[in-house]
Formats: C-alpha cells, structure tokens, sequence
C-alpha cells in the first residue's frame, strides 16, 4: 500500500514538470515571436548571431592571420615588426584592396593577392619600413557587368612597419618639390614609422624651426607636416626631424614653391612669328600655356593642309619665378612650317588639355 502510493505520488510530479517546461516554452516563443507597435517583428538572437557571422556594420572586415590559426582585428591603426611575412584577410566572396602605391608601382612579387570562396587573402613577405601605409579592403557588388565599391562594408588600417634605424618612410627621391596654393593645404609628406617618434618641421635657410601648433601648422605621421593656409613666406628648403629613444634622425630635404596660378583649365596664348607671310618663306606659331608646377599639359594642334604637308612641333617646359615669391610653370608648343605653300594658309588651332579641362585658340595666317 505504501509502495503505491509514492508511486502515485512520482507520477503526479513528472507531470506537473512537463506541463511547467511547456508552459516556459510558450512564453519563450512568444517573447521572440512579439510584434512592435507599427507592425514591424521585434529582432531575436538569431538576427542578432547571423549579424555577428557576417560581421555587420561596425564590425571590421580585415583580420591579419597570426601564428597557430589564430586571427586579429585590425584597427585603425597597426604598428608591426619588419621582416616577418604578413597575411591579412577580409571577408566576402568578391573584394578589392588598396596598399602603398610603390607595390603597384614597381610590380613587387613579394605582394600576392588570392580571391577564395568566402575571404580574400593578402601576403606581403618580407616587409620593410617602405612598405608602411594604409591597407584597405571592400566588398565588391556586382550586378550584371556593372562592379562598385560597396561604402558599408570596408575596413582600413595603416601600418607602421617600425625600423629603429628608419624612423622615416624611406622615399624614391633625396629632394622633392612640395607646390604652396593658397586655396588648399599643403603637406610636408615626411611620413614615419613609429607613431611614437617626436617630430618637428626645419627651414634650412635661415635656420629655423617651424612650430607645429595644430591650428595653421599640425603633424598627422600617416601624411606628414600640414600647412592649412600656405603662403609667400613659407617658401625654402625644409627637412623634418624625428626623435624616439636613440639619435635624431633627418629626412630628405623638401623645396616648398609658392604657385600664383589657381587651378583650373590651361590660360592659353596663341602667337604666330608673322601675321602675313609670303610663299616660300616659314613661320613659327606658338601656343602658350601659364598654369600649375604639378599639373602636366598636354598640345595637340589642326592646321591647314593637314596630312599633307610636313610640319615640326616642339614641346618644352620651364619654371618661372614671378617675383613676390610665386612660381609658374610655362608650358609651350611650337608648330613650325617650311617653304609655306598656299594649301599652308588659314586657321591654325592649339588644343591644350590638363586634368581640370580643355581650351582651344586660333590664328589666321594670310598670304601678304
């Protein structure tokens, strides 16, 4: 009898547990399942998990793998070691990178690039002081033919390749020509290698130097010395020089030029060596461009008799100090025909074209 009844009383408790866990069960459900005012379904975990799987907004793209599979994700910024080889990954099935442009530049085998599945691969062996810079990666959408950088999921970070013996990017060039506007920054690119290394900016000429206040003068280490209103007076030779725990260190030296032209399509002047010629004689047109030290012009000219007759074209470039302290780049093409015969008569047209435009100028030449 006794048996009996604390069987009876066993069964009656699983029973009370099951209808318990049931119960549980709904109010789980229906807590994932519940709707928000305005009709839109509240998120759950699983969103929340298939977010973190994709690594959603916020989250970086760009992992360097590290020893025994593990992976970092990379930050904004990244100070490593030279020498040992790095592989970085970003995840997504089609993706794009950007790294330091010399790499590009002089085709650098030690750079590879592998597109898998589900993640890109980056390996860059052996490398060095030069090779510090901003590696970034995106997810490429594609519809039909038509490819674009997806802006939502990118991620970047820039690399200092730390060398105690470079504390400065190394540079291709021991002196180069920094252009001064006065409508734009411009920057001194003595860029480092340690963020740590204690900077300052140096005229040569009178010696001096130039303190970096962070308002009208400021270092950045990704760029370099920013100067935000560059003017007259901020012309010379400079250099940069970088302290950490040892001895300083000097960089290449930077000729900082002043430029009167502002930016735009070429100013173009076209001037014949005789507006009346007589057969036989040869004439020189030529067309002049006054415009930006950096900004490359390129001439094109149509002129009678075109394909038929023999003409010379001459191309050449100079800089010009305009006084006050302003420089111009001068630009010319010279358009030169001998032994002028009457098909050599009429309208002859200068095209001069730079990345801001184009401008075309004629002049008649007449027989007299």
């Amino acid at each position: 009898m006794k048996l009996g009844f604390v069987l009876c009383l066993a069964l009656a408790w699983v029973e009370l547990q099951d209808v318990s866990c049931q119960q549980a069960k709904r109010r789980k459900d229906a807590a994932g399942n519940r709707i928000r005012p305005g009709g839109k379904r509240a998120k759950g975990r699983i969103s929340k998990q298939k977010e973190k799987e994709t690594g959603g907004r916020g989250q970086s793209l760009l992992t360097q793998v590290l020893d025994k599979g593990r992976f970092l994700r990379l930050g904004g910024t990244t100070t490593l070691n030279p020498g040992k080889n790095i592989e970085l990954r970003c995840k997504g099935a089609s993706i794009g990178w950007s790294y330091p442009s010399y790499l590009n530049t002089y085709n650098d085998s030690r750079l590879s690039v592998k597109q898998s599945d589900k993640y890109s691969q980056l390996i860059l062996t052996s490398p060095s002081a030069a090779d510090t810079g901003d590696y970034s990666c995106w997810v490429i959408l594609c519809d039909g033919s038509d490819c674009h950088k997806d802006p939502d999921q990118s991620s970047s970070s820039y690399i200092y390749f730390t060398d105690k013996d470079n504390l400065f990017v190394p540079s291709a060039f021991h002196f180069e020509i920094v252009y001064l506007r006065p409508d734009k920054p411009a920057v001194v690119p003595c860029r480092v290698t340690s963020p740590q290394a204690k900077m300052s900016l140096h005229m040569e000429v009178p010696p001096a130097e130039i303190s970096a206040n962070g308002t009208l003068v400021k270092y950045d280490p990704t760029r370099g010395f920013v100067l935000q209103s560059p003017g007259p007076d901020h012309q010379g030779v400079f250099y940069c020089k970088a302290v950490t725990k040892g001895t300083p260190q000097i960089s290449s030296k930077f000729q900082l030029l002043y430029v009167e032209v502002p930016s735009g399509p070429p100013f173009v002047n076209v001037e014949a060596s005789h507006e009346f010629v007589r057969g036989g004689a040869t004439i020189n047109i030529t067309c002049t461009v006054m415009g930006e030290p950096d900004v490359d012009v390129s001439f094109s000219w149509s002129y009678p008799g075109q394909g038929q007759r023999p003409v010379d074209v001459q191309y050449s470039k100079r800089l010009v100090n305009r006084g006050v302290g302003r420089t111009t780049l001068i630009s010319q093409s010279v358009i030169t025909v001998a032994d002028m015969e009457t098909i050599d008569f009429g309208k002859y047209t200068c095209k001069a074209k730079n990345l801001n435009g184009e401008t075309l100028v004629a002049t008649n030449i007449v027989s007299g």
